[in-house]
């Protein structure tokens, strides 16, 4: 039976967390919000890390951050795969008809363009210029409802540009490609030794929907309310304000765009760091990892596959043609996000922990290659003479025997080009593991990116990295079609005289 100690306790703690633990969902590329502080990605820190924890102590439970890309973190709270969303995320009532907010920090959005660029006196003013935003962000709604009010005006709209990272977004400023950009002005705030000097302030709105970050959670009056609670408790305390102190939160650091910008040579110390760090080690293996399970998985299921689409028309053969068609035809992101963000409103056990990023890859990639292998299996096997089958039938020989001593090694010989090939291909595509944070190559140097703004150095290093793969994988391709290319006529003829 439970104490009336522990009955109060349990009222002061929301039923996610009465278990003694709970999932915060977070993006690591948000500073000085979340990001991972040097060369190890599992090193998280930033103002929504401390307030995660500092919620945690209040209710005697351990939190567990769990990052992913911008975009999933909502949809993950709705497969109950996070139980909160701390990741400077505007409280709007839009986004409250689905989730419940507490506000935890006053922000406001500023628009940003390069040093030397007038101010404006509204976004209207950024008519017929290109603006860049984060995806996912309701800065993009933000700049639709001015376009209809500037189309309405008979004014040119402004060109939205959209891009999955906020360095991504800089980025696009900083090389002209986007006259201005909109964020929160804490991350230009904390980012002045990065971006002082190269980029100026030119508007600082002042919108009603854009003034608080939140902390979200599924809908639940009583969890909220313990939330808002907990949250009002800590801004009593001052712990709220000692954690804006800390990470530069302030008004007081604008002038931070008085600093003279940073050098933007290419910096071989950085490259060459980041070309022999753990972190792109790891990140690479794991690519690799991925890329061969997927496919050594791949194989596996198109084999049958393959034998079953080549034999006589069957209700079965209809559904697996369907099957072939479909994983063919949808788009590998596509069916990634819905695996790891859709399943598990179907099948609850997909909310599991156990259910990881790795898993989910590994699931997604391989269904999605199985389908591309049918094809090659099935017109390798379709390549070899049928005569050879009905003399193969006449020796007496037993079906599994003409299979893997006549058609499969001869099928192995065409089907192992087009194989290679694809496994090329399917080690690029695991980059797309990224939008649901598996810590694959092009994850880890988007976080570094996103830490440092050096953008050239990283990318060159993970350039070197994809092609090293890639050129490995090319060599060992010659020279196994080397080993099983065909005897040369000539020679064989040579040979007989």
């Amino acid at each position: 039976m439970m104490s009336h100690a522990g009955h109060a306790q349990s009222e002061n703690v929301p039923s996610f967390a009465t278990t003694g633990h709970f999932t915060v969902c977070t993006d690591p590329t948000l500073p000085p919000m979340t990001f991972v502080n040097g060369q190890d990605t599992r090193d998280l820190a930033g103002f929504d890390i401390d307030l995660a924890r500092e919620l945690g102590r209040m209710w005697h439970a351990d939190p567990t951050i769990l990052t992913m890309d911008f975009e999933g973190m909502l949809p993950g709270l709705s497969s109950h795969r996070c139980d909160m969303v701390i990741s400077g995320i505007m409280k709007q009532a839009g986004r409250e008809k689905n989730y419940d907010a507490a506000a935890y920090l006053d922000s406001s959005i500023v628009v940003i363009a390069r040093s030397g660029t007038p101010r404006i006196t509204s976004l209207d003013d950024l008519s017929g210029l290109n603006v860049a935003v984060q995806s996912g962000t309701s800065y993009a709604t933000l700049v639709e409802k001015t376009n209809q009010h500037l189309i309405q005006s008979g004014r040119a709209p402004i060109g939205l540009q959209q891009y999955p990272a906020e360095d991504q977004v800089v980025q696009q400023v900083l090389l002209g490609r986007a006259h201005a950009l909109i964020t929160q002005d804490v991350e230009v705030y904390y980012r002045q030794k990065q971006l002082g000097g190269k980029v100026t302030i030119i508007l600082k709105p002042d919108n009603p929907d854009f003034r608080e970050f939140g902390a979200y959670i599924s809908k639940d009056p009583h969890n909220k309310e313990i939330l808002t609670q907990t949250v009002s408790s800590l801004k009593q305390q001052g712990i709220l304000e000692n954690l804006s102190r800390k990470w530069n939160i302030s008004n007081a650091q604008e002038q931070a765009f008085t600093e003279k910008a940073a050098p933007s040579a290419f910096s071989l110390e950085v490259f060459f760091s980041a070309l022999t760090s753990m972190a792109f080690v790891k990140g690479a293996a794991l690519t690799l990892i991925v890329a061969v399970l997927s496919h050594l998985t791949a194989i596996v299921i198109s084999i049958p596959v393959a034998l079953k689409l080549n034999g006589p028309r069957s209700p079965l053969q209809m559904l697996l043609s369907a099957y072939v068609a479909v994983f063919r035809g949808a788009p590998t992101l596509l069916q990634l996000l819905f695996i790891w963000n859709a399943l598990p409103q179907f099948f609850p056990i997909f909310r599991e922990s156990w259910f990881t990023p790795f898993l989910a890859t590994w699931l997604s990639l391989s269904i999605n290659e199985s389908a591309y292998q049918v094809e090659i299996n099935r017109a390798a096997l379709r390549a070899v003479d049928q005569g050879q089958l009905v003399a193969a039938d006449a020796l007496g020989m037993k079906r599994s025997q003409i299979y893997r001593h006549v058609i499969f090694p001869q099928a192995l010989r065409i089907a192992l080009p087009p194989t290679i090939n694809e496994f090329i291909s399917l080690l690029k595509t695991t980059s797309l593991a990224s939008v649901i944070s598996l810590q694959e190559l092009l994850a880890v140097t988007q976080i570094q990116v996103a830490r440092t703004f050096e953008f050239t150095e990283y990318y060159s290093a993970a350039l070197v990295y994809y092609l090293a793969m890639v050129f490995f994988f090319l060599f060992l391709q010659k020279r196994i079609e080397r080993r099983f290319s065909w005897a040369d006529r000539n020679k064989a003829t040579g040979h007989g005289q």
